[in-house]
């Protein structure tokens, strides 16, 4: 895996598609379907329209869900639904994302829940902590990290402490800060996965009492609708853009479609309104393709079950586009 700062998708950088059919993070089953909405809506073949080099590795296979629930394992203090079943598929995806990287592709990774996200990065951290450990034989201070962009409607910071629900997918960005079971924390053997100042939260509108207080707490950015609302998304980006690849090396963008208003996107499992528009959101992701940061790429949390005639996995598929270089002209 070749060394730079920020790995820029190239014209003969291929992009890896892979589908984590995992619901159990979530309150609602559905989201399960939700790599094959995105697919039916288009996926390869909008990305191959954009002469780009796409290849497809399928689904993560999620297996023995009844005895990885019932697994041996310590339980955390608190809530965490099905903690065994998703540590299993997120260690199990970890080490797929890590393939991927050390391939020097580009993950693209479509969901499923926004629990998978703990994977995600595990994988990508894994691959660079591998990375940096050649690159400390002739530079013994090299130091490679990770910049989050995280948009979505929630925090995703929440623990089985302060989980009303203990819902895992309200609980990644706290579990790669080192927060939580260490199921969680500790898939790859490391934590935490990343500095909160290089976290980077954008489009919250719905946050649980005590994630609030965390979230201030943490030292992470936040951005709100209010924020956006005042300021407009373009200064937002710029400023988010900026926050997570200042002292970073690669760049991570973990998209919820639950960030976008219900009107636009109502194949979700957790609505709620004045979210981001049409525009606002394909700006982001525009921005995101502008800055030639982008180094790994997430989609989660669309459920066909609540869609209709799947309008939200085909606005998956065109954010998906705009944050990989689509543009108007």
């Amino acid at each position: 895996m070749p060394s730079r700062r920020f790995n820029r998708l190239q014209d003969d950088q291929e992009i890896h598609i892979l589908g984590v059919p995992l619901d159990h993070g979530a309150g609602r089953r559905g989201v399960g379907m939700g790599p094959s909405a995105i697919r039916i809506a288009g996926l390869l073949e909008k990305l191959r329209s954009l002469s780009l080099r796409a290849v497809d590795h399928g689904d993560l296979l999620i297996r023995d869900v009844e005895r990885a629930q019932q697994a041996a394992g310590t339980q955390p203090e608190g809530k965490a639904n099905h903690l065994q079943m998703i540590a299993r598929a997120c260690d199990a995806l970890h080490e797929h994302v890590k393939r991927i990287v050390k391939k020097d592709a580009f993950p693209l990774v479509i969901g499923g829940d926004h629990s998978i996200a703990i994977g995600t990065i595990a994988g990508l951290v894994a691959a660079y902590k591998e990375e940096e450990a050649e690159l400390r034989k002739d530079n013994p201070k090299t130091e490679l990290t990770l910049g989050l962009i995280w948009i979505d409607a929630h925090g995703d910071l929440n623990t089985p402490l302060t989980s009303p629900s203990g819902n895992i997918h309200g609980m990644p960005v706290a579990t790669c800060l080192g927060q939580g079971p260490k199921e969680l924390t500790h898939i790859g053997g490391f934590a935490p996965k990343m500095h909160p100042n290089d976290v980077v939260l954008v489009g919250l509108r719905d946050l649980d009492r005590q994630e609030r207080t965390a979230i201030l707490d943490s030292g992470v950015h936040a951005f709100t609708m209010k924020d956006i609302d005042e300021r407009g998304m373009a200064a937002i980006m710029r400023d988010a853009i900026n926050l997570a690849t200042r002292n970073t090396d690669y760049l991570h963008v973990s998209f919820d479609i639950d960030s976008v208003d219900p009107r636009i996107a109502p194949g979700t499992g957790t609505t709620v309104f004045g979210g981001l528009t049409y525009r606002e959101a394909h700006l982001a992701m525009e921005m995101i393709a502008e800055s030639d940061a982008l180094t790994s790429l997430e989609l989660v949390e669309v459920n066909p079950i609540l869609d209709v005639h799947n309008q939200t996995g085909q606005l998956a598929v065109d954010l998906i586009a705009s944050a990989l270089g689509k543009t108007i002209l």
